[in-house]
């Protein structure tokens, strides 16, 4: 209890980070896009603060520690929504701000949503740009001060499923990499994530959006991340409800368990209580207590 007592006071009465920047992934045309209006739209919503939608132009905004606090760690932060929409405060500029207070220096990826009308292949899309997020990062990690050795990927819910392809399709690049940029994220964070997209335990919302209505079992299969775990697989912790009836809390076990069989570092948290998403328990000083925990038994802060 009492160091979340401690990280709580951290949070609150070091310096605020520097205010951030918002970069385009691309400097010319963005891949795989169709021509077609922006029509992105952000609106209030009671529950979650706001929703983003229609998101067809991908940037990361930056969020930069105070340089007394500066440790080189980054995460790179995946919002959920289900491949539908994105809650670009609550599970984006909130969770930056506060692991820039720690010291990390984050990064909110605002991903396309996939979308046949903006895309050619949409089931690509957000793969595109957070291998993209990744690139940008790594290459960019002297100019904000980050160690390119420790560049980290976190997702909440659908977000939680693009980072988690992040970390298992890092040596199937849909970008382009002139230069051979690893895209392998160096650890990941996976918060009451989808991981799964087969019938027993999926989130069949988030696969149909991603996928389509009727997806081949080789694309199932392709983007069931529990079926892609390797050796190579970046560290990670798992954090989860068992009571999340939304997204069925096996899709974390089942990632857990497919890290420990290829003998990948692994930590699992699972609630006995708290709905998805944690709009009531655990408290965000909880869960996100967790994840400074984890981050410094794996050296990273």
């Amino acid at each position: 209890m009492v160091k979340y007592i401690v990280l709580l006071s951290l949070l609150f009465l070091v310096p605020h980070c520097r205010a951030q920047q918002v970069i385009s992934l691309y400097q010319d045309n963005v891949p795989n896009s169709r021509s077609v209006t922006n029509k992105e739209e952000r609106v209030a919503n009671p529950d979650v603060d706001s929703l983003t939608s229609n998101v067809s132009v991908p940037t990361i905004s930056v969020y930069l520690p105070p340089k007394s606090l500066a440790n080189g760690t980054a995460v790179i932060i995946c919002p959920g929504g289900g491949y539908h929409v994105l809650l670009t405060k609550r599970e984006g500029s909130d969770a930056a701000k506060a692991f820039a207070k720690m010291g990390v220096t984050a990064f909110v990826l605002k991903y396309r949503l996939p979308s046949d009308q903006t895309m050619v292949d949409k089931s690509i899309g957000p793969l595109q740009d957070a291998q993209q997020a990744i690139k940008i990062v790594r290459q960019r990690a002297k100019e904000w001060g980050v160690d390119p050795k420790k560049i980290g990927i976190l997702g909440f819910s659908a977000g939680g499923h693009l980072a988690a392809t992040a970390g298992t399709h890092f040596n199937r690049p849909v970008i382009e990499n002139l230069q051979g940029t690893s895209l392998r994220p160096d650890f990941m964070m996976l918060i009451n994530p989808v991981i799964s997209f087969t019938n027993e335990i999926g989130h069949i919302s988030s696969r149909n959006n991603l996928l389509g209505p009727s997806p081949t079992e080789e694309k199932i299969k392709l983007f069931s991340n529990e079926l892609q775990v390797t050796p190579e697989t970046p560290p990670t912790i798992l954090i989860h409800s068992d009571a999340d009836q939304v997204v069925p809390v096996s899709n974390s076990v089942e990632f857990y368990r497919a890290l420990k069989q290829n003998k990948v570092s692994g930590e699992l948290h699972i609630y006995a209580k708290g709905e998805h998403g944690f709009l009531t328990a655990p408290s965000f000083d909880e869960w996100f207590g967790r994840c400074i925990f984890w981050m410094k038994s794996m050296s990273l802060i």
